[in-house]
């Protein structure tokens, strides 16, 4: 019970940037939706357009809404140049704020449209322009209506913003997620827990102003404006404030256990030379490769079969040493990124089945699967299916499975131990692979790409000396063996460790 509490004390970073975000979302929505509510309101075709776009908008999952804003605001750039963001607040901000446009904007236009035509009138009547008309009878008369709706978007925005996690933004979704990749249950529930009373706390508050405008009563509209007033100002402190360091070095992780794991040995080291460090976890390949060599992050451990397979396009299987020197030219040149060089250690895809079934069936290598693929399960993680390298296993065994299931990371294996799935795309580098007595099916025919961890390091940072010598000693350090035990401490049922306890230890048996 104190790990959890202790756990649920240490998300204030997360917390305040989570205010932010959320709080950012929310205002932009209300600045779009209001004055789009008053044109609605006097043209129908105008409201039935704006709320189908709207209704629209939330027919599309948000995630892949939040995910959508990486590729535009990419294109964008040949308009607006190399320094917009396409990862993190921005890309956040603009989804959610669509996100939170419907109740918000439908409010408005039912509020407009119930007004009581006798009230209208009268202000006709005593001469009051259009502008007089709106300031003060509309606007008053829609204003609980139109603070239900921003209540409903203040609700929907911050359990959405859970998701921005994904694309690179500090948020409540980083414990999740992590503990998600990682089956720390106490980490998932500090994060639900803190994004739940989050929005609990909004809709109580916007309630309170919501009371007073329908009471006309100005105390408890300024109540509630002051307690989030007093709020969005604390987590602007926090996210801003002087004791905070202004130059921070980023380091990306993808969403898996070995990558937590790695981002801490590296930021572990970088904090004790000085550094202040700041974690972006859970972010997809594409998005982490993207960042990295955008400057959104400054250093990544990546694998190079998937530089070589998802970036560079390549289809042919090099020796590792050639492999590795065309990818940090190619990197050089495309982006100026640094290739600091390899970890030491290879985790490359394989496709993995029981030792019981391995004996049954008489399977070695993915040769043998293929006479019985039809009659089995295969499950891979939800990038793995849509990988070049994927295709190239399938293409060249002429792998045809009855069914095929997407699990996250994490649960792969779990899958494969209650029977629920019969091959796995499993990682070389995984410990469960020896705790759970699993067979990896032999490659004969170098389908799979190498897959060496390497450390990548953005073209501004790498111009920073102190920082390159800081990391050098943990290239080459980091054996199969080593990481293997290193992520069984943070993947097993019991006696669990977390990423950063098992850097540390990772650290000491590498002599860091």
């Amino acid at each position: 019970m104190s790990g959890f509490i202790e756990t649920l004390a240490g998300l204030g970073d997360e917390l305040s940037a989570h205010v932010l975000l959320s709080a950012s979302a929310i205002a932009l929505g209300v600045m779009v939706a209001l004055p789009l509510a008053i044109w609605a309101a006097r043209s129908p075709a105008v409201a039935r357009i704006s709320l189908g776009l709207a209704s629209l908008v939330q027919t599309i999952p948000a995630l892949a809404l939040l995910a959508l804003f990486f590729p535009i605001l990419l294109s964008l750039r040949a308009v607006f140049g190399e320094g917009l963001p396409t990862l993190g607040f921005l890309p956040a901000l603009l989804a959610l704020a669509l996100y939170a446009l419907l109740p918000i904007l439908r409010n408005a236009v039912t509020a407009q449209a119930n007004l009581d035509p006798g009230v209208l009138e009268a202000a006709d009547g005593v001469g009051m322009s259009q502008w007089q008309k709106l300031v003060l009878v509309e606007a008053p008369l829609s204003a609980p209506f139109i603070m239900a709706g921003i209540r409903t978007a203040a609700v929907w925005t911050i359990g959405a913003a859970t998701l921005a996690t994904t694309i690179g933004q500090k948020s409540l979704g980083d414990p999740i997620f992590a503990g998600l990749q990682t089956q720390n249950w106490a980490l998932v529930l500090a994060g639900c827990l803190a994004s739940a009373g989050l929005a609990l706390l909004a809709d109580n508050l916007l309630g309170l102003v919501e009371s007073g405008l329908k009471q006309r009563k100005k105390g408890l509209v300024a109540a509630g404006l002051l307690a989030i007033a007093l709020g969005i100002g604390g987590a602007l402190w926090a996210q801003f404030g002087p004791d905070r360091p202004e130059d921070r070095v980023v380091i990306g992780a993808k969403g898996f256990s070995e990558q937590y794991i790695l981002a801490r040995l590296i930021g572990q080291r970088l904090e004790d030379r000085g550094y202040a460090v700041e974690y972006r976890d859970g972010l997809g390949s594409a998005v982490a490769h993207s960042a990295v060599t955008t400057n959104e992050i400054d250093i990544l451990v990546d694998y190079t079969g998937t530089i070589w397979a998802n970036m560079m396009k390549r289809t042919d299987n090099p020796e590792r040493d050639a492999m590795i020197a065309e990818i940090a030219e190619w990197e050089e040149q495309m982006s100026g990124t640094l290739m600091l060089g390899r970890m030491g250690f290879e985790n490359a895809y394989g496709l993995a089945v029981t030792q019981d079934l391995a004996d049954r069936r008489e399977l070695t290598s993915i040769d043998d699967l293929v006479r019985i693929a039809p009659s089995l399960t295969i499950g891979g993680d939800p990038e793995f299916f849509e990988r070049p390298e994927w295709i190239a296993v399938r293409d060249a065994y002429g792998l045809r499975f009855g069914t095929q299931r997407n699990f996250a990371p994490t649960f792969m294996y779990n899958a494969l131990k209650s029977g629920e799935a019969d091959v796995i795309s499993a990682y070389t580098s995984d410990g469960r692979i020896v705790a759970d007595q699993l067979a990896v099916l032999d490659d004969p025919r170098r389908a799979f790409p190498n897959y060496d961890a390497i450390v990548l390091v953005g073209p501004e940072a790498r111009t920073d000396d102190v920082l390159l010598e800081t990391l050098r000693p943990v290239i080459g350090r980091v054996d199969v063996a080593l990481m293997r035990e290193a992520n069984l401490m943070v993947d097993r049922d019991e006696d669990k460790r977390t990423p950063a306890q098992a850097a540390r230890w990772l650290a000491g048996k590498i002599g860091l």
